[in-house]
């Protein structure tokens, strides 16, 4: 009997230890993370699902583009999606088989660095088509929609180095103007900025493309010293162009105020060397960084502004 009454004890002790252990179990609180938390998981934590994400940008032989482009496989990785970067070489054919691919490739979500801003409309139309979005960064799409465009003000940023440049050589001078790559939408938007601050200020003596290119910048400017020897000025839509006329310019001792737009490193030693009287600081690496984070966001299910700016300044010595 006691032998009986040990073992129904040990039972009753056994059994209580177990409901106690599963009762700790369940009620235990699980806390909320605080608004401070969830904003750091936010922007650091690594994306839940691996998206693949096509990049077409419009080159490499840049070195803003270099360094956008950069900023972006780097923050890709760091959010743990996959990009496809994929350089167009400036040129539109190029870039819509690439958009092609990219489509082919089963990509989640398409970052357009547009060669041509019009060109761009017809492979982002079918890349919408298909069901999967765009992102154009830096240079917008004329004539069709993209779910958000990641770009600096080029209007506010050029500008302000109309006016700048206005403060150096005097109203009424003869000035030139070496454009980017025509139909690209920093070409229009830069231009359209000068021409707000110069126009009845300022004499544009000479207009022409020089592609963004730095060689081509001293080709171009080179004629146009020569033709007008009495510029006293140059707004070039980019810093690889104004290079170039810094070049033209010691190449035919001429005396020629040279701004830019871009803010690269070559640029920027100019400006503080006194080669380059200014340039417009643009962020690429931001830039890049901003096209991965909201293409995630977006594919994440959350919703992002349409357009979204990226802060310019002039820079001077």
């Amino acid at each position: 009997m006691k032998k009986l009454l040990a073992i129904v004890l040990l039972l009753t002790l056994v059994l209580g230890l177990g409901a106690c252990a599963a009762s700790q179990t369940t009620a235990a609180p699980t806390q909320a993370p605080t608004p401070a938390a969830s904003s750091a998981a936010e922007t650091t934590a690594p994306a839940t699902k691996s998206f693949k994400i096509g990049f077409s940008v419009s080159t490499l032989n840049n070195p803003f583009f270099v360094t956008m482009t950069e900023a972006a496989s780097a923050k890709a990785q760091a959010l743990g999606a996959e990009l496809l970067v994929v350089e167009a070489s400036d040129d539109t054919a190029k870039q819509a088989a690439t958009i092609e691919n990219f489509l082919v490739q089963g990509v989640d979500l398409i970052i357009i660095n547009p060669v041509d801003s019009k060109a761009a409309a017809a492979s982002v139309k079918t890349a919408s088509d298909a069901g999967i979005p765009v992102i154009s960064v830096d240079r917008s799409v004329d004539g069709a929609d993209v779910v958000s465009h990641i770009a600096s003000d080029n209007v506010l940023g050029a500008k302000l180095a109309g006016e700048y440049l206005i403060s150096l050589v005097g109203e009424g001078a003869k000035v030139a103007e070496l454009e980017g790559v025509p139909g690209a939408s920093a070409t229009n938007d830069r231009g359209a900025g000068f021409h707000q601050a110069v126009d009845g200020k300022l004499d544009v003596a000479a207009r022409q493309t020089a592609n963004f290119n730095r060689a081509e910048g001293v080709t171009v400017m080179e004629n146009m010293l020569q033709a007008t020897p009495d510029l006293k000025g140059v707004f070039a839509h980019n810093d690889e162009m104004a290079l170039g006329a810094v070049v033209a310019a010691e190449n035919r001792k001429a005396e020629l105020v040279v701004i830019g737009f871009d803010a690269t490193d070559d640029a920027l030693k100019a400006v503080q060397e006194g080669k380059m009287a200014a340039t417009v600081a643009q962020q690429p690496g931001l830039m890049g960084e901003m096209a991965v984070e909201y293409a995630i966001k977006h594919l994440s299910g959350e919703a992002i502004d349409a357009n979204i700016p990226v802060p310019v300044e002039l820079v001077t010595k």
